[in-house]
């Protein structure tokens, strides 16, 4: 009998410190969203902020005509060139690219531009400039 219950506590144990070392999730970052099955993240501008201080992607002004960038834009092409222009983003199809406009309807059209070329990874700023600007957040001319 007393075996038995050191052998379960033991495996109680176990299961315990095995629970105790699963690595983490990364927390999930913005919503998924669908466009005729094929899949993109819709950021808010907090998450954009975060994903500033350590950035790892390519951001992208799709608005036109351009006026002004969210700081660390890396590219300015018109959603309605972008399919002209495709040569101008990474070559690897599941880069991670960050699209934004003034308020989101030209992003829109930019991912589907976007996802239908085979990207794969692609992230919108919901609300645009105009939500970055809400937000009390500089931009540059």
């Amino acid at each position: 009998m007393f075996n038995k219950i050191r052998f379960v506590n033991i495996l109680l144990l176990m299961a315990f410190l095995l629970a105790a070392c699963q690595t983490a999730q990364e927390p999930q970052v913005g919503i998924e969203a669908d466009m005729g099955g094929y899949k993109y993240r819709v950021i808010s501008v907090p998450e954009a902020q975060t994903m500033l201080e350590n950035k790892d992607f390519v951001m992208l002004n799709v608005y036109t005509p351009w006026e002004k960038d969210i700081p660390q834009t890396d590219l300015r092409i018109g959603y309605d060139v972008l399919a002209e222009n495709l040569h101008q983003l990474p070559a690897e199809k599941d880069a991670k690219i960050v699209v934004y406009c003034l308020s989101g309807g030209m992003s829109k059209k930019a991912v589907a531009t976007l996802v239908t070329n085979g990207y794969t990874n692609i992230w919108m700023i919901d609300g645009g400039l105009t939500s970055w600007e809400a937000a009390g957040l500089p931009t540059e001319k």
